[in-house]
């Protein structure tokens, strides 16, 4: 069936209930209490764990109607997020001492699972769920998040996906704005005894906000995402099987812009980059079974299988034009702007397959004062990469095909590993007061690479393998002073694998962590300030074309040496009313210092260099005036510093270095028709405050300029 044949099947069988009668229900996103979805669970839990955390609930979620996850990370304190191609495609997250790359130093979950294409080898996620069928996302730090790995330093992010109904019923979102934009949700599903089931559905598109020179093709995407669930629930046992399928079709690019066309047009893009286009689809399974053994014992198996093939398809090498155009090349310059033409361009077909699956156990056991979980998982991940190269010329500003070269060397690979993992946890109730956890986990990793000497793959060219097994302690308290103030701390050993390219001499990047905070919470009123500090005896960085190392290697990995990150967070909302309006308030501050520790003269890098991706000072603001009967706005406004390119910029004086700072106010109305049905505005961006928000991957990239766009949701 073709794509567009089988979204209009899809959504016909979602919407069709529309056309009978059906009774609204509040309690729609009910869900059952199945093991392992959720890590935090609430919002009110995330205020006592022994560590770190935040929770983003459905009613932020819903509020700001947000198609890109970034924007939503950005109200949680202690993350980093670097913008690329102002859609959210494929974030760019941190988290405190985790760098933000292709969020590769930051374990990434959906429903529990790893969602990383290959979370040991290739980290990199490319893949990332439509931010519109995620109803919370959690993000874990400290000491508690050693429970989930690989990467153990800067934290845990858990996408909580649409949940299967308690009754019959269903939602439809649509919206549309600026750039021929059209996003559309629907689900439906219920419980009927001891079964249930969602069937559910997003679909994107728009044309882009970049203009590309001299082409009528657009800088859009349409995105199709497909999720099925079944679950069934007995007296003692639970079992969920989930289904879901995404393909994506962007016109994207890696090519960004000279600094002298950034600042006269922020939105262009160089017809260098016209034919540049983004492929991919991605499958997972899984399977999630819970038995209540007693009141005190569960066992929980959980079975995942994932899938995700991508081609990007697009100009290899662009960043030796921007780089040189950037140091007064006026010829380089000139091809990038279509002026000059230009001959043996390479456009490479970036195709790589990944696969990733795995089987996880684990017991939980409640004996008096401890809860005790201890557990397995055995895993294994690939990527397959594939590349062959197309040659164009640009002649009087157009691209002329003229051949294909066959992948050759780094082109022509496969890589994996293979990967066992220990855990036990103990949560210590010892006093009404004194809350202690206990944490140990063991990571056993082996990794490979092959490269092949020919297109048959019948003889390899060169190996690479690396095998690590650490183990990682950590300990974290709360202590309750009184009803209102709680106090907490920990430590914990961070570990981050080095993929698929190590070579067998080389050793992972390890970290000691450090937190310790106090926490306020009366009523309405919460506030929270937390001090980290993560000491690197080697950190290390994933080398890949979108993330270059600084070394300029753009795969396997580069050990800096020893770094230190260290900063401070800080959290307060609360609820005022005002005659009969109510205002929420929610802020959050993060200030962050990440410099080299220890000279590096092998690097070249010396104490006091600060690190690529940290910005110092991050900060949000959510402001709500809701009254009361139906009409609510909402405004977020959020600011991030400038970063360095890469380690070292604060040693320079090349604006070249550094990306700058940003400061973007988005706002939302909310208009509540009747029960079931609700409209809204949003403006994003709301004074087109445009900067260098990325130099990575090659050239100046802005954030999104001024959007606008009107909604509707229809619940039943």
């Amino acid at each position: 069936m073709k794509r567009t044949t089988l979204a209009k099947a899809v959504i016909a069988a979602l919407i069709s209930p529309l056309s009978v009668s059906a009774i609204a229900d509040d309690t729609l996103a009910l869900e059952s209490n199945i093991e392992q979805i959720k890590i935090i669970g609430s919002k009110s839990q995330a205020r006592k764990i022994a560590g770190s955390s935040a929770y983003i609930d459905q009613a932020q979620i819903t509020v700001e109607a947000s198609t890109d996850i970034n924007q939503l990370m950005k109200t949680i304190p202690g993350v980093y997020i670097r913008e690329e191609d102002g859609e959210g495609l494929r974030p760019n997250i941190g988290i405190r001492a985790a760098s933000a790359g292709r969020v590769s130093k930051v374990t990434l979950l959906e429903d529990g699972v790893m969602m990383a294409p290959a979370p040991y080898s290739n980290p990199a996620a490319y893949y990332f769920p439509t931010a519109f069928r995620i109803s919370a996302i959690e993000v874990l730090k400290g000491a508690p998040l050693l429970r989930y790995g690989p990467q153990t330093t800067g934290g845990v992010i858990n996408l909580v996906s649409t949940p299967v109904p308690v009754k019959f019923g269903g939602e439809v979102l649509t919206q549309f704005g600026e750039n021929s934009s059209r996003d559309i949700h629907a689900f439906v599903g219920g419980t009927n005894g001891q079964f249930g089931a969602l069937i559910e559905t997003v679909q994107r598109s728009s044309d882009g906000f970049k203009n590309i020179d001299r082409s009528q093709r657009d800088a859009g995407f349409n995105i199709e995402d497909y999720v099925a669930k079944l679950e069934w629930t007995g007296d003692q046992s639970s079992l969920l099987a989930k289904i879901q399928y995404s393909e994506e079709t962007s016109n994207e690019t890696y090519l960004g812009l000279a600094d002298v066309d950034f600042f006269q047009d922020k939105n262009r893009r160089y017809g260098l980059s016209e034919i540049d286009r983004m492929d991919n689809s991605h499958n997972s399974y899984t399977l999630n079974y819970n038995y209540d053994i007693n009141n005190e014992i569960s066992i929980n198996v959980l079975g995942y299988y994932n899938e995700f093939s991508r081609n990007w398809f697009k100009l290899d090498g662009g960043n030796n034009y921007v780089n040189a155009a950037n140091s007064g090349d006026a010829e380089a310059l000139a091809i990038l702007r279509g002026e000059l033409d230009e001959t043996g361009l390479n456009y490479k077909n970036n195709n790589r397959k990944y696969e990733s699956k795995g089987i996880e156990f684990n017991v939980r056991w409640s004996l008096d004062a401890h809860d005790i979980e201890f557990g397995i998982r055995d895993h294994s991940d690939d990527m397959d990469r594939f590349q062959p190269v197309d040659i164009y010329d640009q002649i009087n500003g157009s691209l002329l095909f003229t051949g294909t070269k066959a992948p050759t060397g780094s082109n022509n690979r496969l890589e994996g590993a293979d990967a066992t993992s220990f855990w036990i946890t103990d949560r210590w109730q010892v006093t009404q007061a004194l809350n202690l956890n206990l944490m140990l986990r063991y990571e056993d990793v082996e990794s490979f690479r092959n490269q092949f000497a020919d297109v048959e793959r019948t003889a390899i060219a060169s190996t690479r393998a690396n095998s690590t097994d650490e183990l990682l302690p950590g300990v974290s308290f709360t202590y309750d002073i009184n009803n209102e103030w709680q106090v907490l701390g920990g430590m914990h050993k961070g570990f981050s694998p080095l993929g698929g390219g190590a070579k067998a001499n080389q050793e992972p990047e390890t970290s000691n962590n450090f937190e310790v905070g106090a926490r306020y919470n009366a009523n309405a009123l919460f506030a929270e300030a937390i001090i980290f500090y993560s000491d690197f005896s080697d950190t290390t960085q994933i080398c890949s074309i979108a993330n270059p190392c600084d070394n300029g290697a753009d795969s396997g990995s580069y050990v800096l040496g020893e770094s230190l990150v260290s900063g401070i967070e800080f959290h307060v909302s609360n609820s005022f009313t005002y005659e009969s309006f109510l205002i929420p308030v929610d802020f959050a501050y993060t200030y962050t210092k990440g410099e080299i520790s220890n000279d590096n003269t092998t690097a070249g890098l010396f104490d006091g260099d600060e690190l690529r991706d940290i910005p110092q000072n991050v900060f949000s603001l959510r402001l709500g005036l809701d009254n009361n009967e139906g009409w609510a706005n909402y405004v977020v406004a959020k600011y991030m510093d400038e970063m360095c390119v890469s380690v070292g910029c604060n040693r320079g004086n090349s604006e070249f270095d550094k990306t700058e700072s940003l400061f973007v106010t988005d706002f939302i109305s909310r208009f509540d028709v009747n029960n079931d049905m609700t409209v809204f505005l949003k403006i994003q961006n709301l004074f087109d405050e445009q900067n260098i928000v990325a130099r990575s991957p090659h050239g100046a990239r802005p954030n999104k300029p001024q959007t606008a766009s009107i909604g509707l949701e229809y619940s039943f």
